[in-house]
């Protein structure tokens, strides 16, 4: 598969990346990385990165403009993304050929060419094998967004994912010069207004006796406190930081008055929880989407089912 992917890539001379919207760490890593990658190696070919440009993460990676007639003949690569409705800029079917590399279970298949590991880490973890396994040259700027994209998805080498071989391949990126304690130190730091809301979150956290959690997030509280949907992704780890807890619920309202949920887990899959509400992902985080109160308590009793089952 890796080498029927390197000679789609050498076949074309445009070449377009994109990842999923509302972008984290692993999406942006691994779609800038295999950019760099690629200049690096095709210095000749136009490889070009789109999608929002997430205003928290513009330390790792800005998006370059694309314009429509680029994607005429071109090789469109999406990367970290499971389905096509999560695929940031929709003119990502206009090209010549298609190729999805991904990470996630593959409930949605689609392209030309589908590479797909559930066993790695992290796209950004699939991207670093890749290279080494070509051979491409790499640099400290590749490593660099590899590094930030591996270390986001395995909550600093927490969750389960996490592999000998994810070690392995870090191992390999850590021998490039760049700025490990920095980005360490970027990762991990959050300004005072998140501080505060952390100690909401831990101030208003509902826990179950069974060890399930939410937390309730509303419009007003984001004005509140000056932060946007995107802000809420530094604290949905915060819940699992309470021993007690087995899985949770960030409820974060939309100016629609609908709900973006993020649903996380220790040890017990809730991904299925995710699938039946407009949503999916990994087994120990997943996304979804409510659109009533009374949906985010299906959501939450759900996770309670989860749970109690585990504890008997």
């Amino acid at each position: 598969m890796l080498e029927m992917i390197f000679e789609k890539i050498k076949e074309y001379q445009t070449i377009i990346i994109h990842r999923h919207m509302r972008p984290d760490p692993d999406a942006l890593g691994s779609q800038v990385g295999l950019q760099r990658l690629l200049q690096k190696r095709f210095p000749e070919k136009t490889i070009k990165v789109t999608g929002y440009t997430e205003p928290n993460l513009a330390w790792l990676a800005q998006m370059d403009t694309v314009e429509d007639v680029e994607y005429q003949g071109a090789l469109i690569i999406v990367t970290d993304t499971a389905n096509q409705a999560r695929i940031d800029d929709k003119r990502y079917n206009q090209g010549g050929f298609l190729i999805k590399i991904d990470h996630h279970p593959n409930d949605e298949v689609y392209g030309d060419l589908s590479w797909v590991d559930t066993d790695a880490s992290s796209c950004s973890e699939m991207i670093a094998h890749f290279a080494l396994e070509m051979g491409l040259e790499m640099d400290g700027d590749i490593a660099y967004a590899l590094y930030a994209g591996i270390v986001g998805d395995t909550g600093r080498f927490l969750y389960p994912a996490t592999s000998a071989k994810t070690f392995r391949i870090v191992a390999e990126l850590r021998q490039y010069n760049f700025d490990f304690a920095g980005l360490s130190r970027q990762m991990d730091s959050v300004d005072d207004t998140i501080a505060k809301v952390i100690g909401y979150v831990y101030n208003h956290l509902e826990i179950d006796e069974n060890g399930a959690a939410r937390v309730i997030l509303s419009q007003s509280l984001l004005k509140e406190y000056g932060i946007s949907d995107a802000d809420t992704s530094f604290i949905v780890g915060v819940p699992g930081r309470v021993n007690t807890v087995k899985n949770w619920g960030v409820f974060v309202e939309q100016p629609d008055g609908s709900y973006r949920v993020r649903l996380r887990s220790k040890f017990l899959p809730i991904n299925e929880i995710a699938k039946r509400h407009h949503g999916g992902g990994h087994p120990l985080a997943s996304g979804a989407n409510s659109y009533s109160i009374e949906e985010n308590e299906e959501i939450y009793k759900e996770l309670q089912q989860v749970a109690a089952d585990a504890s008997r």
